[in-house]
């Protein structure tokens, strides 16, 4: 899943893709690497982000999807939004999965949905959890027991989905999403619990986050090589989906970790001699 933000302050690429050409000219460069989808996204949500309107929100994102389903038509979209509003018109528009980061957390949000209905069926939901909100949500998180907070988060929600009609789940366990740097890897050790346990896709959303920078003393202009590390742990651990900035690098990532998972080992009578 190839990142574009098209937001003026994105902590990665915030003020890249603010107008046309620079919007094609990336969307053909993840695609033509490999993407699979293109995540779009109309308002920062990183650490200290403040709140965007819906009409600053639906201003950038509505046009970004029609700019580029008009001239990459075959194109898989997601729509990176809070908003029912934002998510609803990106749907009508030709996008065609839901990236929440809320988790359907806004009551008016749910009415909306129970009474209007969310979006055409079968449309994939991204359920993501956060503690806390975008603005303080890095301010001394704490938790008891990180990985159980978040399966039992999910659990609840994908029941709560259910209800409403929502049965194309993907899970996100929101690295960076009110935890530290501990939190974050101890969730990247246990993706495959989260697999195996609720048996539905989970997404790694590492690509050049806090959780790299913040141990190694970089920004994330140099997060790169770090993001390709945990990449191939996600993977490892059972992601089916890679959320990343750089899709030449992660798609590299992703054919040698196949050959990895694809070649059985030799035996030992196998190996050569020395």
């Amino acid at each position: 899943m190839g990142i574009l933000n098209c937001t003026p302050d994105s902590f990665f690429d915030g003020g890249r893709y603010v107008n046309e050409t620079a919007i094609l000219e990336q969307a053909e460069k993840m695609l033509l690497e490999g993407a699979t989808m293109l995540d779009i996204g109309g308002a920062s949500s990183r650490p200290g982000a403040t709140v965007v309107d819906e009409t600053t929100e639906l201003r950038r994102v509505i046009p970004t999807v029609e700019l580029i389903l008009k001239y990459f038509p075959a194109t898989i979209l997601s729509v990176d939004t809070e908003s029912i509003r934002v998510a609803r018109a990106a749907l009508n528009a030709g996008a065609a999965i839901w990236n929440d980061i809320s988790a359907l957390a806004h009551p008016a949000t749910v009415e909306d949905i129970a009474t209007v209905g969310a979006f055409p069926p079968n449309v994939p939901y991204i359920l993501m959890h956060m503690q806390g909100t975008p603005d303080m949500m890095q301010e001394n998180p704490v938790y008891q027991d990180v990985v159980q907070t978040v399966l039992d988060f999910f659990i609840q929600k994908i029941k709560f989905l259910r209800t409403l009609g929502i049965n194309d789940i993907v899970l996100d366990p929101g690295f960076g999403f009110g935890k530290t740097v501990e939190h974050n890897f101890t969730l990247l050790r246990n993706i495959h619990t989260f697999k195996n346990v609720l048996q539905m896709p989970v997404l790694a959303g590492v690509s050049r986050k806090s959780m790299i920078c913040k141990p190694l003393g970089i920004p994330p202009s140099a997060a790169l090589n770090g993001t390709t590390a945990l990449h191939v742990v996600a993977l490892q651990q059972g992601a089916s989906i890679l959320r990343a900035h750089d899709v030449r690098e992660a798609m590299e990532v992703i054919a040698l970790w196949k050959l990895l998972e694809d070649v059985p080992p030799k035996s030992v009578a196998e190996s050569p001699t020395r």
